[in-house]
């Protein structure tokens, strides 16, 4: 089924696309995906295309269109620099403006630190280091659940948050988190993670999924998850590409999956997905495959606030 119904009445597309390029790719790639079944897009102030997208949705969402508004299921998610209570409904506002739409059905918390206030996405010291700002993840989420009251979001949740901040938020929360968005493929399982959000009720979503071999930033040793013997071995076995195998593997542990894209084939093969199924054995060869390896570094140093685990580790 590549839909599931999490515990807050959530109907989420299994396969999200993902576009993080400002280009002139970004509104022909969401009209085709929509075109081919997608009905989930994940967005986010930080990619900087939210308002090409917007275009994209205005063009092909809504009444006498290619898809209805309440069938398509639209996240994104508030920045490191929008943290304080009073920036929250100002910021949510700026990405509803630009998606051109009236409500969003999931809003996440980016990341469980904050910068320091204003429109500068990455402040930072003389010294190049990020500045920090003070202000709790928690006073976060309780202006977070004052915009589901007003109807501007259905659903809150989380993104890059551990197990600990996870029932931080859980403690004062009166909104619960519906979604975790972390990191994972098999190199980077997650698998104690996802069991402590499925005990409370959390569905999780995995970015990176294909393991982010593509990024500006990769080192010419570390290893390719696309390349990996066993998922190589699969691809042919089933007659996929070694990305499906990636993504079947995440399907059939019921995390959904955001693999990015703006390749037409690649849309479509990335939902390609819920026509086959690996027996137990399969399964447990790539869960075997963790090594706890991250692609996506958190961005750490000494200035860092409410991260006494992280701060030992420096």
């Amino acid at each position: 089924d590549p839909w599931i119904l999490s515990p807050a009445g959530l109907s989420l597309g299994l396969s999200v696309l993902c576009v993080l390029c400002a280009c002139s790719e970004v509104k022909a790639a969401i009209k085709y995906a929509l075109s081919v079944g997608y009905r989930h897009i994940d967005c986010a102030t930080v990619y900087g295309n939210e308002t090409e997208i917007g275009e994209a949705l205005k063009e092909n969402v809504g009444p006498g269109k290619a898809v209805p508004r309440e069938e398509l299921f639209v996240t994104s998610k508030l920045w490191n620099t929008k943290h304080h209570p009073e920036d929250v409904e100002d910021a949510l506002r700026k990405t509803l403006a630009d998606l051109q739409l009236e409500y969003l059905d999931l809003y996440l918390i980016h990341w469980p630190y904050a910068f320091e206030r204003g429109d500068n996405l990455f402040p930072k010291n003389d010294d190049g280091t990020i500045r920090y700002d003070s202000i709790h993840y928690k006073e976060t989420w309780k202006a977070l659940e004052a915009l589901v009251a007003k109807g501007l979001v259905r659903a809150l949740g989380l993104s890059n948050f551990n197990s600990r901040q996870i029932d931080d938020v859980l403690s004062v929360a009166s909104v619960r988190p519906a979604v975790l968005q972390v990191e994972c493929h098999p190199y980077l399982a997650q698998s104690e993670l996802i069991a402590h959000c499925q005990a409370r009720g959390l569905e999780v979503t995995a970015y990176s999924p294909l393991g982010s071999s593509d990024r500006a930033w990769r080192h010419p040793d570390e290893p390719v998850l696309l390349e990996e013997p066993v998922v190589l071995a699969l691809a042919e076995k089933y007659g996929r590409s070694p990305a499906q195998i990636l993504l079947r593997w995440q399907v059939q542990r019921k995390v959904i999956c955001i693999p990015k894209s703006v390749t037409p084939s690649r849309i479509l093969q990335n939902i390609q997905v819920f026509d086959f199924t690996f027996i137990p054995e399969e399964m447990k060869q790539l869960d075997a495959l963790n090594k706890n390896w991250r692609y996506i570094v958190p961005m750490i140093t000494v200035r860092m606030y409410h991260f006494p685990e992280l701060r030992k580790k420096i």
